[in-house]
């Protein structure tokens, strides 16, 4: 559902990015296993449901428990292994479900932090030269990010079977 027209920053800001965040579950539902790991852009093999599911989650986890709450990482995080940069989209034995529970429950969390936080608070951890983002920053970033990765969703679910739109997909 989306935030009503004329209410303040923060709520538009936090209903915006949650509404985006329930339409990915929309977009994987009626999908078989087979297809939610189906990989139907050469170019982008690791570009799955689920694989794409799986990064979503890992970036709420990076930017609002690691970036803004200061939570140091202690290994957890898949790509800290000086493996392959997007080894969190390495899920090919993972059931599409867990994956969706899993990000859920990290939008969840995320929700939880950021209800601590004033809008121009800044993230605790100093992760790049350029400075701290502010919660502001924070919450646009990822209202971006997750459009964009609905946009990515959208194009892999009319490719594995025609469905299209905000509707149901099944």
């Amino acid at each position: 559902m989306r935030p009503p027209l004329t209410a303040d920053e923060r709520t538009q800001l936090t209903g915006w990015l949650e509404h985006l965040r329930s339409l990915v579950r929309t977009k994987c539902e009626g999908l078989s296993e087979t297809d939610a790991h189906r990989k139907v852009l050469p170019t982008s093999p690791l570009m799955t449901v689920a694989g794409l599911v799986a990064h979503m989650r890992w970036v709420e986890y990076s930017w609002f428990t690691m970036n803004l709450l200061g939570t140091p990482d202690t290994g957890q995080t898949p790509w800290t292994d000086e493996g392959h940069p997007d080894a969190e989209m390495f899920v090919d034995e993972v059931p599409l479900a867990q994956l969706l529970d899993e990000y859920d429950a990290e939008c969840a969390r995320s929700n939880e932090i950021v209800a601590g936080f004033d809008l121009g608070d800044v993230e605790r951890a100093e992760v790049r030269d350029s400075g701290q983002a502010s919660v502001r920053y924070i919450l646009c970033h990822m209202i971006e990010e997750t459009a964009r990765h609905l946009g990515h969703l959208d194009i892999i679910r009319e490719l594995l079977d025609g469905a299209t739109g905000y509707e149901k997909m099944n």
